[in-house]
């Protein structure tokens, strides 16, 4: 019994110890950031990832990353905000629509970097788009010209005629993908039918009515769609109809092509602006909305096999 004392009592002693350490190293960081991120999926990972290797790098153990995952629910996201806010972190990484939207609302004062966001004027509702958001909100989007996304389709489905527009309702992003998607694709003569699921339970059944009755599906940068591809790519091989998506991962999951940005390069550029708010004293609120400096056509080549589509020229494998 002695024996089994001591050896509790040690165990408790060193778990006392890592506890007062890692606290210590807490209180030892000249700032806090708090990251929240929507869900976990590709994208939204490697934006985070480029964040994170960015801030270390500009601010080194003078940083200290308190990182959240929201598991794809709004309310989450403003718990996690809202923690934030109460912690008074020095830097609030939202990761993600509903994590911006949620932090825009929870504080006035404490800076608020986006990423991963496709339009910031339709998830702020801001009128009179300029650029910046003048606020203490900027960040980064992950915005692909949606007119050579239009044209990508109209290149590799010349003979297309119905384009079915499939995405999450609930998200402000991919409703104003999908609005100006309408436009681009009405110029090249092709006609559009949405097809919107509301949340993962239906995904499904929503993508079998897409399959059905389009000749191609296109999918924006949606993060429920995202979170959902096997699903998706469980309906839409079998009935032979092909997906062109928004961003890459969506693209590895169930589609042929996508016009691809790389989410760690955002995530990185998001981490740089950071450091220039922390360290170097920059106003986020004159600070513009940076984009991805580059885009590539990438092709998913698995997928294209199980459909009969011939590598594009000038696309590159994922």
């Amino acid at each position: 019994m002695k024996k089994v004392v001591v050896v509790l009592l040690a165990l408790v002693m060193i778990t006392a110890s890592v506890f007062a350490q890692g606290t210590s190293e807490a209180q030892s960081a000249k700032y806090t950031v708090g990251i929240c991120q929507l869900v976990q999926h590709p994208a939204l990972d490697a934006a985070t990832q480029g964040f994170k290797d960015a801030l270390i790098k500009g601010l080194g153990s003078d940083v200290a990353i308190d990182e959240q995952n929201a598991s794809g629910e709004a309310t989450n996201c403003s718990t996690i905000i809202n923690g934030f806010v109460a912690k008074n972190v020095d830097l609030i990484l939202a990761n993600a629509t509903a994590p911006l939207q949620a932090a825009a609302s929870a504080t006035s004062t404490i800076p608020v970097l986006g990423t991963s966001i496709t339009d910031y004027a339709s998830a702020l509702e801001i009128d009179g788009w300029t650029g910046t958001v003048g606020t203490n909100v900027s960040g980064t989007s992950d915005l692909a010209p949606l007119s050579e996304q239009a044209a990508m389709i109209k290149e590799l489905f010349p003979t297309a005629k119905k384009v079915g527009l499939l995405y999450c309702s609930a998200e402000a992003n991919s409703v104003y993908q999908v609005e100006e998607m309408e436009k681009y694709l009405a110029a090249l003569g092709i006609t559009t039918v949405r097809f919107s699921f509301t949340d993962t339970n239906d995904v499904a059944s929503v993508a079998q009515k897409a399959a059905d009755s389009s000749d191609v599906i296109y999918i924006p940068t949606d993060n429920t769609a995202a979170s959902n591809t096997e699903a998706i790519a469980n309906v839409v091989i079998p009935a032979k109809t092909p997906v062109v998506a928004g961003e890459e991962g969506i693209c590895s999951g169930c589609g042929v092509a996508t016009l691809s940005i790389s989410y760690y390069d955002i995530g990185y550029a998001t981490g740089e602006m950071a450091v220039q708010i922390l360290r170097d004293g920059a106003d986020v609120s004159k600070m513009p909305v940076q984009y991805a400096p580059q885009v590539t056509k990438k092709y998913n080549a698995e997928i294209c096999d199980k459909l009969g589509i011939a590598a594009p020229a000038g696309y590159v494998a994922i």
